[in-house]
């Protein structure tokens, strides 16, 4: 049997929420305790004040009546309206008080003793400690209240700063998280070496530490990329021109084979070391998706299927592209199996083989330069869907990777939409 969770609005969830939660039942338990104590030690007090007067006007009477004298006021024998309690206690010959209404509703605090087989008694008037109690309830119901909004201002005002300066540092950490290496907290508790830190100041502290880090490594690794990438240059144009001079043979197929090879690698790292830096211009002009494909394919050497479902106008960088498209082809082809299909359809494009797949941690989180899948039968060094990544980032595009569920690798390339222009198929 299936049990049914309660679920609470998402606005709940909130530290704030429940911060206030929590300040109002404390407030209101407390407010609750203490004026139950108030309420039942002024009661006592009052009750016991009213019963000694009673009891002391009550033996007056009782000297008066032994003595054949008039009874004072408040006194008589068998009073009307005397609480039936306190007669029945007469009748077993003993005395006591009670706190009870007369028949006009009045509020009387009776004494009663018996006299002679009846029951002599007195009343008091006990209104005026009925109108003290009543308005001591108020006043306690009233400062409760106040007490219980003035600690839920301060609370709010308290938690409120406390929650600002936390989803401060949370803003900054998804703006860290989307690449803004540059983003700081920046809490001025952390600057002050001498003032004392908080929680909260503390947390900030260590992101701001960890961006600081994170970014010197990343910029050590674009440099250390970028003068790898220019170093290799200067040797490889002179291997390119010593393999030219070989002898014909397979010897130099083979090391012009690998110099080439070498020469793809350092263009791509010069490539990503410029994406790294985000110096990287863009130039627009609008393209039809279409016919840009299937141009892109066609570049290539090996034979890739172009299925056109709907064409659209995009404005976009034609060469970055066609960049992207390229890599995700070549990638294809190179880890996956035939056939290989680029479809397009309108704003998606997608590049889909026949292979094993992508790997797990790829599809997780992305290409990762220089890791490749281990016990992959064709080796790589991981660059081309990186750079593919970074050039979709450059043209404002979307890529993601997933393996479809009959198998083969999918790769999806999403474009912004150019508003405005007219759409075909073909």
């Amino acid at each position: 049997m299936k049990r049914l969770r309660l679920r609470f609005p998402a606005w709940t969830a909130s530290l704030t929420w429940k911060a206030l939660a929590f300040l109002t039942v404390m407030c209101c338990a407390l407010a609750f305790f203490l004026g139950a104590l108030v309420h039942v030690s002024v009661t006592h007090q009052t009750v016991e004040q009213a019963r000694e007067k009673a009891l002391d006007k009550l033996g007056r009477a009782a000297e008066a009546y032994e003595a054949g004298e008039a009874l004072p006021p408040g006194a008589g024998l068998d009073l009307p309206g005397m609480p039936a309690s306190l007669r029945t206690l007469v009748r077993h010959g003993e005395h006591g008080s009670v706190v009870a209404n007369d028949l006009q509703g009045r509020p009387r605090m009776w004494a009663a003793r018996a006299a002679d087989g009846r029951a002599l008694g007195v009343a008091l008037d006990y209104r005026s400690s009925v109108a003290t109690i009543t308005g001591l309830d108020r006043a306690i119901l009233g400062s409760s209240v106040l007490a219980i909004g003035a600690t839920l201002l301060v609370g709010a005002f308290a938690v409120t700063r406390v929650t600002h300066r936390l989803h401060q540092t949370a803003q900054v950490a998804r703006r860290i998280d989307a690449g803004d290496l540059d983003a700081r907290v920046n809490d001025p508790r952390n600057r002050d070496q001498g003032r004392h830190q908080d929680e909260v100041s503390t947390v900030s502290g260590a992101l701001d530490t960890m961006a600081s880090t994170l970014q010197g490594k990343l910029l050590s690794e674009q440099r250390f990329t970028a003068d790898v990438a220019h170093e290799l240059r200067t040797p490889l144009t002179g291997l390119t021109a010593a393999a030219g001079l070989l002898p014909p043979g397979r010897p130099a197929e083979m090391v012009r084979d690998r110099v080439d090879a070498m020469r793809r690698l350092t263009e791509d790292l010069l490539e990503i070391s410029r994406l790294d830096s985000g110096s990287e211009q863009v130039e627009l002009d609008v393209h039809q998706l279409g016919p840009l494909a299937e141009r892109a394919v066609h570049a290539g050497l090996a034979p890739t299927e172009v299925r056109v479902v709907r064409s659209v106008g995009v404005e976009t960088d034609r060469r970055r592209l066609e960049r992207v498209l390229g890599n995700l082809v070549a990638n294809a082809h190179k880890h996956g199996r035939a056939p290989v299909v680029l479809t397009v359809d309108g704003p998606v494009l997608t590049v889909r083989d026949h292979g094993p797949g992508f790997p797990a941690y790829l599809v997780e989180h992305g290409p990762q330069r220089f890791r490749t899948e281990a016990g992959g039968g064709r080796g790589g060094h991981g660059l081309g869907l990186t750079i593919a990544v970074g050039q979709a980032e450059v043209i404002g595009a979307r890529l993601t990777f997933a393996n479809a569920p009959d198998g083969g690798a999918v790769a999806t390339l999403t474009l912004p939409e150019r508003s405005g222009t007219p759409q075909g198929s073909t």
